[in-house]
């Protein structure tokens, strides 16, 4: 079930390395409009800490191919959906 797993995440482009619960800096420039500081502007979230919470790779038991597949939370109000391209970890 785990390879099975493994092999999925790749196919749905999924970095395996990254994983729930690792901290990750945004490293490239990122615009967003819901920022709750920013609300409806634009806010640029290049160089944010935060924390991998979800990887989008899953729906009611379905693989399915997110678009921004990693879900990270980087206060108590505001996360985010990020593409792999955009992270690092820390």
């Amino acid at each position: 079930m785990a390879v099975e797993m493994l092999v999925e995440q790749q196919k749905l482009g999924v970095n395996v390395v990254m994983k729930i619960g690792d901290r990750v800096r945004v490293k490239e420039s990122v615009v967003v409009y819901h920022h709750p500081e920013h609300r409806n502007q634009a806010f640029d979230i290049k160089g944010i800490e935060g924390e991998v919470i979800n990887l989008a790779t899953q729906w009611h038991d379905r693989p399915v191919s997110a678009n921004f597949p990693i879900v990270v939370q980087f206060n108590k109000k505001f996360k985010a959906h990020l593409r792999e391209s955009e992270l690092e970890i820390i």
